[in-house]
């Protein structure tokens, strides 16, 4: 799915890499048992939202790495409020741009020249 337009890496994270990363936590939190209200207001989002990341109508355009979506599994009991979330999301979006995941995201949405490189466009700070 390449765009034609190329986003910018902080555009990849609010329309594709978030939704992924909330899609990821609804999934890992219904498991722990929790109902889709709770879901919704521990996220922040409506229950609509978790009804659409519980059946992949949102947060499906891209995978995140095996890696990265053990550390979201294993953030999960440590997320009991929005505080806790946005603490969390931090520390995955982190992880996403120090791992070069950035790239590799960015090179499945869109068509970057082949001299794109992670420290010289600076995509992982």
């Amino acid at each position: 799915m390449n765009t034609q337009q190329i986003l910018q890496p902080q555009e990849l994270e609010v329309f594709y890499i978030i939704p992924t990363i909330r899609k990821y936590l609804t999934m890992y939190m219904k498991e722990t048992g929790k109902a889709q209200k709770e879901i919704a207001k521990i996220l922040g989002v409506q229950e609509s939202t978790i009804s659409q990341y519980v059946k992949k109508k949102r947060g499906a355009e891209i995978n995140l790495s095996q890696e990265i979506e053990a550390k979201i599994k294993e953030a999960v009991p440590r997320i009991n409020n929005s505080f806790d979330v946005i603490r969390e999301t931090q520390y995955f979006l982190k992880i996403i741009r120090d791992s070069g995941e950035m790239c590799r995201i960015h090179k499945q949405l869109a068509d970057l020249p082949e001299s794109c490189d992670i420290k010289i466009m600076g995509c992982n700070f």
